[in-house]
């Protein structure tokens, strides 16, 4: 990317002698996006915003860039403001060694690049994410700081959230002022799909576990997480709580009922984030239907965060398949546009995709459209027109 200024090439092998021949380091290619199609934004223009999620690493090609400059007007960083990218081990323990460690210090380094990207482009940005039990190193929730120390007071813990989700959005002020984070994801994945909260525990321990469950013993911190974020971020950013497989029944009730709870006294939760990575084969449309419907009667803004569908091969038959499960998704989103804000993809092309092995996404390796991206452009009407366009496209990846 534009900020890179030093670049390492480092070799790996195992007990054998590893020979290096002919070797050259060169600019990668850069493809030809298809201007000749419509673009995503424009024809969801009069629903809601269209975006994409991209890590630094996906979006250096310049190739990427057009592609996201065409088709989407919202942008979240993948990895980049995830706790683990943004917390400061080294200042954090300085700080601790001067006596304080309850300050945690916060570093926006990791997501230069994707944020000067938006600032110069002028693409609005969804922050991800603050309060997770994923992604978060185990120290943070350690005296001191020190990954084999003991767990923190949960007293300690909310003076560390505090000053956490303070130092997040004073450093994103001072430093991105400029770029509109229109919103956040404030708390993410606290419930397991039967309903109950998250086990306590390290994540080393268990992928089902939560740090945060571990010293509060419930998922009493996700109030406190919204009540500092409403305090200190930027009045025009929007708080959202996210999470994935928000259409298990169990789960799409204790989401709602959490959120009504936590709203019951003030206005701190502005809006639910549906991750939606699903399967041609799993949700059903008519089980997807009732979550959003569910969610979407709540009154709060519904944003569709993550949005991919995976399917079993790359054939024509297989990506027909994909194409009308998107179709019927998107519809199924636009018929709630009245409660929904913004839908975002996770996702550019399929080979950067985290499901790369099973073709999620709405373009090829080669930044060409799929029958997807057709199939949920079709007929949709945009600024008083309805959109046609050509349906031929190549359905085999590079």
């Amino acid at each position: 990317s534009a900020d890179v200024s030093n670049v390492m090439i480092y070799f790996e092998g195992g007990t054998d002698n590893i020979y290096i021949d002919d070797f050259v380091l060169r600019e990668a290619p850069v493809h030809d996006i298809q201007q000749d199609i419509a673009s995503l934004k424009d024809v969801y223009s009069d629903y809601f915003k269209i975006g994409t999620a991209t890590t630094a690493k996906e979006l250096a090609p310049t190739s990427t860039q057009n592609l996201v400059l065409k088709h989407f007007n919202s942008i979240t960083p993948g990895n980049e403001l995830k706790p683990d990218a943004i917390l400061d081990q080294k200042a954090c323990l300085a700080m601790a060694e001067a006596g304080d460690d309850e300050n945690p210090q916060v570093n926006l380094d990791s997501a230069k690049s994707i944020l000067n990207f938006a600032r110069k482009n002028n693409i609005p940005v969804r922050g991800h994410v603050l309060v997770w039990h994923s992604q978060t190193p185990t120290w943070f929730f350690k005296e001191n700081y020190d990954p084999n120390g003991e767990w923190v007071s949960k007293e300690k813990m909310l003076k560390r959230m505090e000053n956490y989700i303070k130092n997040v959005f004073t450093a994103i002020e001072e430093e991105y002022s400029d770029v509109d984070f229109y919103a956040w994801d404030v708390v993410n994945e606290c419930w397991l799909d039967d309903g109950t909260p998250r086990k306590a525990g390290s994540q080393e321990e268990n992928s089902n576990s939560s740090p945060w469950v571990q010293i509060f013993g419930d998922n009493s911190f996700i109030k406190p997480a919204f009540e500092f974020a409403k305090k200190y971020a930027p009045e025009e950013t929007k708080l959202y709580y996210n999470d994935f497989n928000e259409y298990m029944p169990n789960k799409t009730d204790a989401i709602i009922k959490m959120v009504e709870e936590i709203n019951s006294d003030g206005h701190y939760i502005d809006g639910i984030g549906l991750q939606s990575h699903l399967d041609v084969n799993f949700p059903s449309v008519s089980v997807y239907k009732n979550a959003l419907d569910k969610f979407c009667a709540t009154g709060l803004d519904v944003q569709i965060t993550e949005l991919d569908a995976t399917v079993s091969g790359n054939d024509e038959e297989s990506f027909a398949k994909q194409a009308q499960y998107y179709s019927d998704i998107m519809d199924t989103i636009v018929a709630q546009k009245d409660n929904i804000s913004a839908v975002a993809f996770w996702g550019t092309t399929d080979d950067q995709s985290w499901r790369a092995s099973k073709y999620p996404l709405l373009f090829n390796e080669d930044y060409t459209a799929k029958p997807s991206f057709y199939s949920i452009i079709d007929g949709i009407e945009s600024t008083g027109t309805t959109t046609t366009t050509q349906t031929t496209s190549s359905t085999e990846t590079t």
